[in-house]
């Protein structure tokens, strides 16, 4: 009697505990999509969780931290896959992830060291993504600057306004961050906002010298009523220079960076392939 008693008290608290985490996914784990773009990869695979962290530990993030998380994730790109809620939310999320993972492989002596660690590298490593990703965006704008420029100028110069040619440039270069900036600004155009604050705050999100250069020069041609049509080629050759300046830079940094791994694994291993037959001598000579 007092078993089956125990079985039925079991049995009715998971049941009130898969209720409770029903309820929880379903009151905090959601999040309204409406008009937002996709989560990435990482956040989609923990996305209700994300969203039960986020909204239950709320509290925890300050308005000037969350406005700082709201200007990466323009940088990067994400401001409409992800809320600073959301990016704390997942931050939180891959901290229990770190430290589970590191209490799971350190030892019983070094347990709270592990917890502390794995949680620590865990909270932090959104924040390196993110910097990652936006370093990666940044590059493909500064690859497409030139020929988007190019097409700009050729386009003012057959006659277009700037906002014709910014028009044809999205319709004629390959689809990528720039092209969603671009295709951006020329949505907020045509919503009635001037189309230099556009530039402005186009400028603003991406926070990149190259794109801050192009637009303050854009803007003073605009507001001095000059032609655009030779700062636009001025810029398109600095960009282009920066370019190649960039890859002479990443050419002659090559062989510092290989020096690391020359000495700590190409050398030793040479070393040895060298000496073993000279120790090996030795040693058959008795000496």
């Amino acid at each position: 009697m007092n078993a089956t008693f125990i079985a039925v008290l079991v049995g009715l608290s998971l049941v009130l505990a898969i209720f409770a985490c029903y309820r929880l996914v379903v009151e905090l784990g959601g999040a309204d999509d409406t008009y937002r773009d996709r989560p990435p990869a990482g956040f989609r695979l923990a996305w209700p969780l994300v969203n039960i962290l986020a909204n239950t530990f709320a509290f925890a993030l300050s308005e000037p931290r969350k406005q700082a998380y709201l200007a990466k994730l323009r940088r990067a790109g994400q401001e409409y896959a992800l809320t600073p809620l959301q990016f704390f939310g997942g931050k939180l999320v891959s901290a229990v992830a770190g430290a589970c993972m590191a209490v799971a492989l350190a030892s019983d002596d070094n347990f709270f060291l592990a917890l502390c660690m794995g949680g620590g590298l865990g909270f932090i490593y959104p924040n390196i993504w993110l910097s990652d990703h936006t370093k990666k965006r940044n590059l493909a704008i500064l690859k497409a600057l030139p020929f988007f420029l190019d097409i700009v100028t050729l386009s003012i110069e057959s006659g277009l306004n700037l906002t014709g040619g910014l028009q044809k440039s999205v319709d004629k270069c390959k689809p990528g961050p720039l092209m969603v900036e671009i295709n951006r600004v020329l949505r907020e155009v045509r919503a009635g906002k001037p189309r230099v604050d556009a530039l402005r705050d186009m400028a603003d999100r991406l926070d990149y010298p190259p794109m801050s250069s192009l637009v303050s020069a854009l803007v003073q041609g605009e507001l001095m009523g000059s032609s655009l049509a030779p700062i636009l080629r001025a810029q398109s050759d600095q960009r282009r220079t920066e370019r190649f300046q960039r890859a002479e830079k990443l050419a002659m940094e090559a062989p510092v960076k290989m020096l690391g791994p020359l000495i700590m694994f190409i050398f030793p291993c040479t070393f040895i392939v060298l000496g073993f037959p000279i120790a090996m001598k030795f040693l058959n000579s008795g000496m």
